[in-house]
């Protein structure tokens, strides 16, 4: 199983005496400043998105062809070219993609409705599978390392997350 150890022990383990302070009381001011909070959000928030990252489902799949899993999940069927504009991939490399997840039964070509010169990728019932288990691995490993938290630290992420949401959108 990948490391189970809270993000914050994992953080503390590399990431020198700023990571080491308390999570409560008083924030030095030199840690609230644009630079050194955005060096540090960014570490954590990688270290994170990497432990997510090992939750994956049956099929093991790599990050980008989760990723065109997801994307069909989210936003139905497409294009090669759409789903490479999407992911903001070349379409040569998204074509392997795609030929490879139809290999694996979790994707499927089909005919243009009005073009016969091209296909459109829809998921199948085994790629909707795959995504549905990839999330709930992933999501069963963050609740997990929330339920190490207290209350007062889980309220300070709840906030975090917003700012976070925020700060996405730009």
């Amino acid at each position: 199983m990948p490391n189970s150890a809270p993000p914050a022990a994992t953080a503390q383990a590399g990431a020198g005496a700023a990571a080491a302070a308390p999570s409560s009381g008083t924030i030095p001011k030199n840690r609230t400043r644009p630079g050194a909070l955005g060096g540090e959000l960014r570490v954590a928030l990688t270290r994170v998105s990497r432990c997510l990252r090992t939750q994956r489902g049956e099929a093991d799949l790599p990050e980008g062809q989760f990723g065109v899993l997801t994307v069909l999940h989210k936003h139905g069927a497409m294009s090669p070219g759409a789903l490479a504009e999407h992911e903001r991939t070349k379409p040569p490399s998204m074509t392997r993609m795609v030929s490879t997840l139809a290999e694996l039964g979790l994707v499927e070509k089909v005919e243009h409705p009005t073009d016969r010169r091209q296909v459109v990728v829809r998921l199948t019932e085994a790629g909707a599978r795959e995504v549905a288990e990839t999330r709930r691995r992933r999501d069963a490993w963050l609740t997990q390392q929330l339920s190490d938290l207290t209350s007062d630290e889980r309220e300070t992420l709840a906030r975090a997350t917003d700012l976070l949401i925020r700060i996405a959108a730009r």
